[in-house]
């Protein structure tokens, strides 16, 4: 069972590594050709890890926030799961934003959360 538990970890963070792999490539504006020639491998190499199929290693994760001019905490942080890391990702989302627009997302969020919270008593 301890086994199955693990495995089904860590897909789950192979596949969240992958998408914040993905979203930092996108925001540099690099493509997975562009990524694969930086690092030195082949551009199948890039999909699997963005697919969540291959977990980078610790140097090829430093490799690729270097290329995207980020953390690897940036790229750790977004595939968390953990409160702390996901507040820090929002902050992080929301620093850029002009109050107003922060606001709006912050009202949408607690009202979310209200709604949320509902629905889980509700089913109690």
């Amino acid at each position: 069972m301890e086994d199955t538990v693990n495995k089904i970890e860590q897909k789950r963070l192979a596949s969240n590594i992958g998408r914040a792999i993905a979203k930092q490539r996108i925001r540099s504006r690099l493509t997975q050709e562009e990524v694969a020639e930086r690092l030195g491998i082949g551009n199948e190499a890039v999909s699997r890890i963005e697919r969540g199929r291959v977990i980078p290693n610790i140097v090829r994760l430093l490799q690729m926030a270097e290329i995207f001019n980020c953390e690897a905490s940036v790229l750790l942080g977004q595939a968390s799961v953990h409160l702390d890391d996901q507040s820090s990702r929002v902050r992080h989302l929301l620093a850029p934003l002009e109050t107003s627009d922060r606001q709006l997302l912050i009202d949408i969020i607690e009202n979310l959360s209200n709604r949320f919270n509902k629905n889980n008593t509700d089913n109690y």
